[in-house]
């Protein structure tokens, strides 16, 4: 009887804890109602976009490029993008979410450089639908590493931050000390796709010390925007060179090239 009373206080008391916490949220919601990420307008959900500015998000979907990810303007079949077959990348596949327009821009913006890491959550939501295919089991998520110092300016790495609500979400494991961002690089704005390349030539090394925990695993690289590609590609070349058989790369937007650019 005794055990039976205990259960019950228990269980009063967890049903109680769940009661305070729905008031304590419906009070907050009251007096800081949702916003939309974006636009600061009133939303229904915390952590998302209202409606406009959802709409001004373009997702990319199939039918698209099997390795760069690139959509087709029409169902290619199997058939790889022009820049896959010119250029073929040194990574397996890259998927991201949606194209890098200006509303986009600005979520990663804001993300980035206005001390708003819960963003990350909507992005890693949106990259784990459109890269559904690199998760699983198998897999082990690597976010594209900060140099110390600027990681120390910014005060966290959002790379990492849209991989750790991506593991959350996936169920898929993350590893940020794999890769190391042993030389600090220019900033990559306003650089071609030569000038991003040689910026980031030599500037990753893997930790081999970590190189066990991988257990055979791909390595999905998590990146919040993916331009020419030279980041992910640097990085890519360090792990395979350090034996890593299988390298894909998923990031929140990625900027759509013209036919004769090349990533």
């Amino acid at each position: 009887m005794e055990r039976d009373a205990g259960l019950v206080k228990i269980g009063l008391g967890a049903r109680l804890r769940v009661g305070l916490a729905a008031i304590g949220a419906l009070v907050l919601d009251t007096a800081f109602p949702p916003a939309c990420l974006c636009c600061l307008e009133a939303v229904a959900v915390p952590d998302t976009v209202c409606p406009k500015c959802w709409g001004q998000l373009v997702p990319i979907s199939a039918p698209l490029c099997p390795v760069l990810g690139l959509p087709f303007a029409s169902d290619m079949g199997q058939g790889l993008s022009v820049q896959a077959i010119a250029n073929p990348p040194p990574f397996d596949r890259a998927r991201s979410a949606v194209a890098y327009t200006d509303l986009a821009r600005k979520l990663v913006s804001k993300m980035k450089y206005s001390d708003r890491p819960e963003i990350a959550l909507l992005c890693a939501r949106m990259m784990g639908l459109a890269g559904h295919e690199l998760l699983g089991p198998d897999a082990v998520l690597v976010p594209v590493p900060l140099h110390p110092s600027r990681q120390r300016s910014r005060r966290y790495n959002q790379s990492a931050e849209l991989a750790r609500a991506l593991s959350r979400l996936a169920n898929v494991p993350m590893n940020t000390d794999l890769v190391i961002r042993h030389r600090r690089t220019n900033q990559q704005v306003g650089l071609n796709a030569q000038q991003r390349s040689r910026n980031v030539e030599g500037a990753f090394r893997v930790n081999l010390a970590q190189m066990h925990r991988l257990g055979g695993k791909r390595v999905v690289l998590v990146d919040d925007v993916l331009t020419t590609g030279a980041t992910v590609s640097a990085i890519s070349k360090a792990l395979k060179r350090a034996g890593v058989v299988s390298v894909d790369v998923l990031s929140f937007a990625r900027v759509v090239f013209d036919a004769d650019m090349t990533v």
